[in-house]
């Protein structure tokens, strides 16, 4: 059962066009985890996490900075994810670990279009220890309703490499389906890849 709850902390003001309960910031709930925005207290857990699993994930993701891990990073991160949420059209979430509120990996809406297109983007990262565990499948089961109810969008689109058969699976597992082929679509570790595009609609979900 998946469902959305709101935890006490402090108001979101830039939350534009969302109302939540006396301005709380959303808390999404699933099977064994829980998401939430990313808070500047988190730096230490994140650049753990994303440091110890860097041959992991490296080969999925764009080439990293050179101050990828420092704090001063952590921080232009979190000012460009509240300014893209407050723009609508982008909504970053980290995801924990219920028993314990261990930084899993985290969750990407990007690309929001309104309009006659009422779509956007998922992308998502785990850390290497946590992997093939279902703690992704979940988040991601998790993150559609908010997509669907909350923010009222219509389509939810993601792209993974060719090669990356438990991306490909989660994707199947979470209902999407595979639309087709995308050339040279994305800049993967310093090259330009073919990725498989997916997608689910609306209609298409359990909103529970």
């Amino acid at each position: 059962m998946v469902k959305a709850a709101f935890a006490k902390t402090r108001p979101i003001a830039f939350m534009r066009g969302l109302t939540f309960p006396g301005g709380q910031q959303p808390v999404i709930r699933g099977q064994g985890i829980y998401l939430r925005y990313p808070r500047i207290g988190d730096y230490l857990a994140w650049a753990r996490l994303r440091g110890e699993s860097r041959e992991f994930l490296t080969p999925w993701e764009p080439v990293w900075s050179d101050d990828e891990l420092t704090r001063g990073a952590f921080r232009r991160r979190i000012k460009r994810y509240q300014k893209e949420t407050r723009q609508d059209s982008a909504y970053v979430f980290f995801v924990l670990r219920q028993s314990d509120d261990a930084l899993l990996g985290g969750c990407t809406l990007s690309n929001v279009r309104r309009g006659v297109t009422q779509c956007c983007t998922m992308g998502y990262w785990i850390g290497a220890k946590f992997a093939r565990q279902g703690y992704m499948t979940n988040a991601v089961k998790a993150l559609v309703p908010f997509v669907f109810k909350t923010l009222g969008l219509h389509r939810i689109e993601a792209a993974c490499l060719v090669d990356n058969e438990a991306s490909k699976n989660l994707l199947a597992r979470t209902g999407f389906r595979q639309e087709g082929l995308a050339r040279r679509y994305l800049l993967i570790n310093g090259a330009w890849a073919d990725h498989l595009l997916f997608a689910l609609l609306k209609e298409e979900a359990p909103l529970g």
